[in-house]
């Protein structure tokens, strides 16, 4: 974008804000949080209770979108037609932040909220297995190692695993949930293999491709944006594997039961710890230019604290604590609010 057309942007960005936080907010006088369907529990928790500790201000409103929707509408542009917060179960990615950049979103503050670990589990009495990365790469890859996928059971894949059709339903490409299968399982299992590693020197684009690609020929579903879809699907198919977020899996414990990988049990103290290979940070990112502008938004982030820690209210719905370190620094981005670089990304 050149600097005449990004400044032009930005000045009408300026003045739409300008008249939203006029006449006690204008156009827009509660907070609007898009993203996440993993995050989506927790913000709609901390909306509730930032609603009751603030109740001048009216309920934020929140949209589960998915990760990527969530960026694609928080970095459109400035003023009260666009999202103040975006929550995403990835970090944002580098071009992401061009976009919301070139669209003058020039100041976005990110906030690590939490851990959360990508979830493989069955219906309570059903299919049980201990899966590794590569049993689930070699399950799922829509061209295993650059291969055709044949595998129709889970014991052509592994003889250890049943003689049960794959049938696993999960995320959609639009959900960060779905990029962290990719990173933490699919491509760790593809990675496993040596012809893979020279491949991903050779060709990223291909590598990408092979170890990362799922299959689409019914053996995986994907879903929406509902993680308590896949819960519903597996509950009623007892012989089905669901992909979704730890909180999920502890929401519905009397429903679901958690399957091991690497034979580690998806639990807090193994997310917490980064034993389970599924474990992830999750995150929000708030849009500074929207302040002091959109009433209530300042209250909204502050009330996020308060309640992240491993004994607060977000612990008691699935929310792992992030590590105490970690927790202390994001704390004081809530109240500084200094703001995400390309460099951070690197």
């Amino acid at each position: 974008m050149r600097f005449a057309t990004k400044l032009a942007f930005v000045t009408a960005s300026a003045m739409a804000l300008a008249a939203c936080g006029s006449s006690g907010g204008g156009s827009r006088d509660t907070v609007r949080v898009v993203g996440s369907s993993t995050v989506f529990p927790f913000a709609k928790k901390v909306s509730e209770l930032s609603a009751q500790a603030n109740p001048q201000f009216g309920a934020p409103i929140l949209e589960s979108t998915g990760s990527g929707g969530g960026f694609k509408l928080f970095c459109s542009g400035l003023g009260p037609d666009t999202p103040d917060v975006t929550n995403a179960s990835r970090r944002i990615k580098a071009s992401e932040l061009e976009t919301c950049v070139d669209n003058g979103v020039t100041d976005v503050v990110e906030l690590q909220v939490g851990l959360d670990g990508i979830a493989f589990a069955s219906a309570q009495g059903g299919i049980m297995m201990n899966l590794t990365p590569k049993m689930v790469y070699e399950a799922l890859a829509a061209s295993p190692y650059g291969g055709e996928q044949t595998n129709e059971t889970w014991a052509d894949v592994d003889p250890s695993l049943p003689a049960e059709p794959i049938l696993v339903y999960g995320p959609p490409s639009s959900s960060g949930t779905r990029d962290a299968l990719k990173e933490l399982v699919l491509e760790a299992g593809c990675k496993t293999n040596e012809d893979m590693k020279a491949l991903k020197e050779s060709d990223e684009d291909k590598y990408d491709q092979v170890c990362t690609e799922v299959r689409s020929d019914g053996k995986y579903v994907d879903q929406a944006e509902n993680d308590n879809l896949i819960v519903q699907k597996i509950s009623n198919s007892p012989k089905s594997i669901g992909v979704f977020g730890y909180s999920y899996l502890e929401e519905n414990a009397g429903k679901v039961q958690g399957l091991p990988m690497n034979g580690v049990e998806p639990t807090y103290e193994n997310i917490s710890s980064f034993a389970y290979p599924g474990a992830r940070p999750l995150f929000m990112y708030v849009k500074k230019a929207h302040l002091d502008s959109i009433p209530g938004l300042r209250e909204y982030v502050a009330e996020w604290p308060k309640h992240w820690d491993k004994e607060g209210e977000l612990a008691k719905i699935g929310l792992v604590a992030s590590p105490e370190d970690v927790r202390a620094a994001n704390l004081t981005k809530t109240t500084e609010f200094s703001t995400l670089t390309a460099d951070d990304l690197k």
